[in-house]
């Protein structure tokens, strides 16, 4: 009650002082300075509101070094803030996070702990926005507190500001602080021409441990593990000969906080011969830098997923369902939010008829190692749906996009449960799925999850009839290592009409 006092307060508050401004532009005549005055009046409630959303479901950004219009997102729920997990973040989560703090709109999502890794307990994980809520926490997500993500996995925003924001922060930093802007990044190389050595340092084994540079005649040093992913550490395993990364993380486990930083914002596309030839931070900035350590995890033997993309070609089909058969689905988040708007807004909800590409997703496992979930087995999830466990929430996403890659039809981000179904002669299948089994996919064996199981579909009910581009990906937020992902998606052409169609000319690419 006393919440929404204050927010009629307030209001009148709002109301009075814009009827005292139309007095006072009265005497003084100038349509334009009355306009100006009412702008910054609504500009600084703006902002006050930003600052006085304390309720449950409340954001802020943290980490952000250039204003308040950038950083980590976390929410307030019970009384406490916790951190957001980037499984399923992209545009439309930080639209609504930005319309919630005030802003115009996020100019670009973030994740992987791209401002320093997550400060508290994830409050939500696996966020689903239409892009028309107002705030965060009425998107759908898995539940209060249940996630199964790491430090590094953070998710942020970068929101757009106006130009009485950039002003008021400008001001800001001359009389409080120098602005900080984000540093170019450069190739190490191309800084450090005297040579850059590398090394691992406090592994249990050889083949793992924490990240140290030298840079020419300078000290040993760690690197920041802001943004540090797979890619990362797969140069730096190459680099070392030490085969493949298995894991890339952002911890001080190993060791390395009382040692200086040398390094920051490292950046490789992951088949560089060396760390030299990534670009870094060409001013140091490492948010954290206590346990923001860079360290990886190295084997010899790993696995490498193949998606079939002939097999996507040759099923693709058209279906027309009622939501009536697509309760279960619906459950899963398998459908476009539109349908979800219409089982809200409507007691006929179920006699509605939603547009399904179906298709078959055959993943080979052709490396040298068995495939695994990253998730250890008493976190999988059950779904009632396929009546098994999921060992993998996000193991592929399926997106249609237009020409420019604009995601058009939301698209679906499927869990799966991993398992043998189809050997090269010789080879024994290891894993099921039936009764709480060992999820996985062997070497030389495939895991298919065929065109009428439910799910295997993106809702294109909302999609106009033309041409446009298909993606499906596996492994796509590369929580599991793997040789290389260069063959993880297949990216087609998607012919749609009315009644009919046809995916073709398929390439392989990465996620």
């Amino acid at each position: 009650m006393r919440s929404r006092m204050n927010w009629k307060v307030l209001v009148v508050g709002f109301l009075m002082t814009l009827t005292l401004v139309d007095v006072r532009a009265a005497s003084n005549s100038t349509l334009n300075k009355v306009r100006e005055k009412k702008a910054r009046i609504v500009e600084k409630l703006k902002r006050d509101f930003r600052k006085l959303k304390k309720q449950d479901g409340a954001v802020k950004l943290v980490g952000g070094g250039n204003g308040e219009h950038e950083g980590n997102v976390e929410i307030l729920h019970d009384g406490k803030w916790g951190s957001v997990c980037d499984d399923e973040w992209d545009y439309l989560e930080a639209n609504v996070v930005c319309r919630q703090l005030g802003f115009d709109g996020a100019i670009k999502p973030t994740s992987n702990g791209h401002f320093g890794q997550a400060r508290r307990r994830y409050w939500m994980d696996n966020v689903y926005c239409d892009g028309s809520e107002d705030e965060l926490s009425k998107c759908r997500f898995d539940g209060w507190g249940a996630s199964d993500c790491g430090g590094g996995e953070a998710a942020g925003v970068i929101c757009t500001r106006d130009q009485q924001d950039r002003e008021n922060e400008d001001n800001k930093g001359m009389t409080e602080r120098k602005p900080k802007t984000k540093s170019e990044k450069r190739r190490v190389k191309d800084i450090h021409q005297q040579g850059v050595a590398i090394r691992l340092v406090g592994g249990r084994v050889y083949s793992e441990g924490r990240v140290e540079v030298k840079l020419g005649n300078s000290d040993w040093g760690v690197v920041c593990g802001d943004g540090w992913s797979l890619f990362e550490a797969a140069v730096v395993c190459r680099q070392l000969g030490l085969g493949y990364a298995s894991d890339a993380v952002q911890t001080n486990f190993f060791g390395g906080q009382r040692t200086p930083v040398a390094i920051s914002g490292v950046q490789c596309h992951g088949d560089e011969d060396g760390l030299i030839d990534c670009l870094h931070d060409k001013l140091l900035d490492c948010p954290g830098s206590v346990e923001n350590v860079a360290s990886v995890v190295c084997l010899r033997d790993m696995p490498d997923l193949v998606f079939d993309h002939i097999e996507l070609m040759r099923t693709a089909h058209l279906e027309d369902r009622q939501l009536y058969w697509l309760q279960c689905a619906m459950e899963e988040n398998c459908v476009a939010s539109q349908a979800y708007k219409v089982q809200k807004e409507s007691d006929n909800w179920h006699l509605e008829t939603r547009r399904l590409l179906r298709f078959t997703a055959r993943i080979l496992n052709a490396g040298t190692a068995d495939f695994r979930p990253s998730v250890p087995k008493h976190l999988w999830e059950w779904h009632m749906c396929h009546m098994h466990y999921h060992s993998m929430e996000v193991f592929a996403t399926f997106d249609v996009l237009d020409q420019n890659g604009t995601r058009l039809a939301e698209g679906h981000k499927a869990s799966f449960c991993l398992e043998d179904n189809q050997c090269l002669p010789g080879v024994e299948p290891r894993y099921k799925c039936a009764n709480y089994g060992d999820q996985g996919i062997s070497v030389n064996c495939s895991d298919v999850y065929k065109h009428n199981i439910d799910c295997q579909w993106v809702d294109i009910s909302e999609l106009a009839p033309g041409e446009y581009i298909f993606k499906v990906a596996v492994n796509p937020e590369f929580k599991v290592g793997e040789m290389s992902f260069d063959n993880n998606a297949a990216i087609c052409r998607l012919l749609y009409t009315e009644s009919f169609a046809a995916v073709h000319s398929c390439v392989m690419g990465r996620p």
